[in-house]
């Protein structure tokens, strides 16, 4: 009598007589898109790099990272992290320290000297740069790496633009900025400093094959504030340029900043700093509608800076403001009441936004100027051809990221414009959602919180408040990544599988599946930790 075929192998059996037939459903590995991933401005592959410094391989790490981003030291600073908003692993315990662990990277990288060779075949084109902060460094990086001769002109000093100018060296120190910068500097980038472009068409006519713009916003907005004359208003861009530059304004003991972003704040911290008794932001809404980062406006309190909401600057006398509260309508937005209050002051900050100098484009009447951006098609190229445009000169969110990003997109675009072609980006996957996981694998593993001194002590100069992690930190944060969406090789499809159907490709290869004797039974993507395995209907 023969044996059921669910327990024997003998021939005749469920493998000789291929049990796959059965199926109405088979299992599929597939590469979807993690939520890191689709919100990373700077289109990092997150997921990639974490899982490849899961093991220490921290330069193959990095070498991924910079795939995409070259500024992994400075970004893991100043990028306010989007990525971590939305990571699964906050809905299990708490998100990933992304942003830590890329700093870690960047931060090894620049102490192992790590480099990035300059392109073995030259493409013969020439384009220029004009602006050098990290939009277009980002660009230069990109379009060097594809083997072009790239020349960026900038009207100050050094290299960085508003990552220098705009960002106080408590969150960002010099030495990993002008390392990131080097690095770019000797793959061949050719840097004109102190080279004011006013004229796009002198430039263009230099013999350049394509010209990027990459000019960022760093000329103050100003408010109509009635005033006296004897009354000390400054712009917040021109505060903290200043203090870059070692000519740090007197502002007095007591310093009110008049707006509610980043620049805003950072400001007010840089205040106190420079020896004011009393920092105050006055902004007309609430703290939960302020655009700066919580964070950073927590990092303030935490230092002693005051913060007065729903208020706004009606006059300004010497020593003395007049103040209006505002009071939320029944739709949430902030109107007048009618309340005044004097707030004693040195003097009053303006941090209202910045603007772009487009003076240079004064001629280019080819080019379309909408409320004082750019605007450009979707391969970032403005109304003249070769001539692109990208960072805080385009209609955009302006940060550092999002500059970055540009960067990148503009190069590739240039690249196949340059070589009568077109860039083609590669179709986006489906983004994997937190249902589709599985995490019952992963066991509760907090965040690993990073060092930060003490609020009153670090606000009396200007030295690196947030620390980086350790690597047995980091190694710990980059571990607890759920990969989600992609294999990272558990095994667990090949343990579990009732059929043996699951063959082991080898260390970095994955899986396949053996449709003869898989019965679509849809264990292995029940128990697949990271949702890479689907089923999908059996072929006709």
């Amino acid at each position: 009598m023969k044996k059921p075929y669910a327990i024997t192998l003998d021939v005749e059996s469920s493998l000789a007589n291929h049990t796959g037939s059965w199926r109405v459903e088979r299992p599929q590995y597939v590469n979807l898109m993690p939520p890191c991933n689709n919100a990373c401005p700077a289109g990092e592959n997150i997921q990639n790099w974490l899982y490849i410094a899961e093991d220490g391989s921290y330069e193959a790490a990095w070498q991924a990272l910079i795939q995409e981003n070259p500024f992994p030291a400075i970004m893991g600073r100043v990028c306010y992290h989007p990525c971590q908003d939305v990571c699964s692993r906050a809905k299990l315990d708490e998100a990933v320290g992304i942003n830590s662990v890329e700093r870690f990277l960047g931060d090894l990288a620049i102490a192992k000297g790590w480099k990035i060779p300059a392109p073995e075949h030259a493409s013969g084109f020439r384009v220029l740069i004009i602006g050098a902060g990290p939009t277009g460094l980002s660009a230069a990086y990109h379009l060097r790496r594809l083997g072009h001769d790239v020349t960026i002109r900038d009207a100050a000093k050094v290299a960085g633009g508003m990552m220098r100018f705009g960002i106080p060296k408590y969150r960002l120190p010099r030495n990993i900025l002008n390392a990131e910068i080097a690095r770019i500097q000797e793959m061949g980038v050719h840097f004109q400093l102190e080279h004011h472009v006013d004229n796009l068409q002198d430039a263009i006519d230099d013999g350049f094959d394509a010209v990027f713009l990459a000019v960022g916003a760093q000329i103050g907005k100003r408010a109509y504030i009635p005033a006296c004359e004897a009354a000390r208003i400054l712009d917040a861009v021109s505060v903290l340029r200043d203090v870059e530059d070692g000519q740090a304004p007197l502002l007095g003991r007591r310093v009110v900043v008049y707006g509610g972003g980043n620049t805003a704040v950072d400001v007010a911290r840089t205040a106190k700093r420079l020896g004011a008794e009393e920092a105050i932001i006055v902004y007309r809404r609430t703290r939960e509608k302020a655009p700066a980062d919580d964070g950073e406006i927590q990092e303030a309190i935490e230092e002693g800076v005051l913060m007065k909401w729903l208020a706004t600057v009606k006059h300004a006398e010497e020593g003395t403001l007049k103040i209006e509260k505002m009071a939320l309508d029944a739709n949430g937005f902030p109107q007048p009441t009618g309340e005044f209050e004097e707030l004693e002051a040195d003097s009053l900050v303006l941090a209202l936004g910045q603007e772009v100098d487009l003076s240079l484009l004064s001629n280019m009447t080819d080019l379309q100027i909408v409320d004082g951006t750019v605007q450009v098609d979707s391969r970032m190229m403005t109304g003249r051809a070769g001539i692109f445009a990208g960072g805080d000169m385009v209609p955009a969110d302006r940060t550092v990221t999002t500059g970055v990003g540009h960067g990148k997109k503009a190069a590739r675009n240039i690249d196949a414009w340059l070589r009568k072609g077109e860039f083609t980006k590669a179709e986006t996957p489906e983004v994997i959602e937190y249902e589709k996981l599985n995490p019952w694998y992963y066991s509760d593993a907090p965040h690993a919180m990073r060092d930060r001194l003490e609020g009153a002590r670090r606000a009396t100069n200007f030295d690196e408040v947030v620390k980086g992690l350790d690597e047995e930190t980091a190694l710990y944060e980059a571990r607890r990544c759920m990969s989600c969406g992609n294999c990272f090789e558990c095994d667990n499809c090949f343990g579990v599988c009732p059929d043996n159907a699951v063959i082991k490709l080898g260390p970095g290869l994955g899986f396949e599946i053996n449709l003869d004797y898989c019965k679509g039974c849809g264990i292995c993507v029940t128990e697949c930790p990271s949702g890479s395995i689907i089923m999908v209907p059996e072929k006709s």
